[in-house]
């Protein structure tokens, strides 16, 4: 993360006040009119300041047509207020977004698709109505058409590097399609083949002029919605402390080219649980990896059980001591 804010005593001391203040002041109103005049003085609801101009990928947003505007401004709205998930995303994206930014680096992406996984995904292996799943939200026949393997005992839409290029793979070939990542990235949700139509009907590539269906009109813009919100929290009011992140979790990897019969002894044999194994390596499906064709397979486990569990703590414990 960019930015911090740390919640203070002082802050802490005015809020508590202030809702100790409203309950006793409604509680002393008899009439509905000094009940709501009691609520109104008290109870207040910002809306957020619109940034001066918004990229996405280095492609401006025409922020000065009002309906641009106004759909960006929804999701803002949308996701400032949504306290719970957007406090979520950024503790997850401290843990997956040093994995995923090097890997966009490294192939030239930009960094902004990064937030693509975000919006797909919430960082969590959610299955669609569709089947797409992992964090990139693939189908089983796209992963496949980019190298994935997909099977009942292995499924690398979970692996979280794979699954990565892959998508940086099927990105990049509709780059060259449409050449501007904003339609880009539309397509990423609505497919190639609807974006081709709406492209043959209305004659224009401008996704901010197109009129495409609602999840796929509201899609670039949460992805904007994100981005902003989650480079400049303290902007939005969000307070989170260093502490209050999910920090990567060190890994050694270990190469296998045999087939693994039981995954439980494995996990032991490795010094771990068989949940941190699957924690760890969501792509293992089954609870045995057969590999009947010798592949060679990277599965991660933690460097240390007991360190792991100190660098998650640490900092906390010290705290407490003082």
């Amino acid at each position: 993360m960019k930015k911090h804010l740390h919640l203070t005593i002082p802050l802490v001391t005015i809020v508590l006040s202030a809702i100790i203040m409203l309950n006793f002041q409604c509680k002393n109103k008899d009439s509905d009119a000094d009940y709501q005049q009691a609520f109104q003085d008290n109870y207040q609801i910002f809306s957020p300041v619109m940034p001066d101009s918004m990229n996405f990928c280095g492609e401006r947003v025409p922020l000065e047509i009002y309906h641009v505007y106004e759909r960006m401004d929804r999701e803002i709205l949308v996701n400032v207020y949504w306290q719970s998930n957007i406090l979520l995303l950024i503790k997850r994206a401290h843990r997956f977004f040093p994995i995923i930014e090097p890997i966009l680096k490294e192939h030239n992406m930009p960094e902004d698709m990064k937030y693509l996984a975000v919006a797909e995904s919430g960082f969590t292996h959610a299955v669609s109505t569709a089947g797409a799943t992992g964090f990139w939200q693939f189908l089983k026949g796209t992963a496949q058409q980019y190298s994935l393997e997909v099977n009942n005992d292995v499924d690398e839409r979970y692996h979280l590097e794979k699954a990565t290029v892959a998508a940086i793979k099927y990105l990049k070939a509709n780059y060259r399609r449409y050449n501007n990542w904003t339609l880009t990235a539309a397509a990423y949700n609505t497919g190639e083949g609807n974006i081709n139509r709406h492209i043959e009907n209305q004659k224009t590539t401008d996704y901010y002029s197109m009129h495409l269906p609602e999840e796929t009109m509201r899609y670039v813009f949460r992805i904007l919605a994100l981005k902003t919100i989650m480079e400049e929290p303290m902007t939005y009011g969000i307070m989170l402390r260093e502490k209050d992140l999910y920090p990567p979790i060190p890994v050694k990897t270990i190469v296998v080219d045999t087939a693994i019969t039981d995954l439980f002894v494995f996990a032991r044999q490795q010094g771990t649980t068989y949940q941190q194994l699957k924690a760890l390596n969501p792509w293992l499906r089954s609870s045995n990896l057969p590999n009947r064709s010798r592949k060679k397979y990277e599965i991660s486990i933690p460097q240390d059980m007991s360190l792991l569990r100190k660098n998650l703590f640490l900092m906390r414990d010290d705290e407490n001591n003082l």
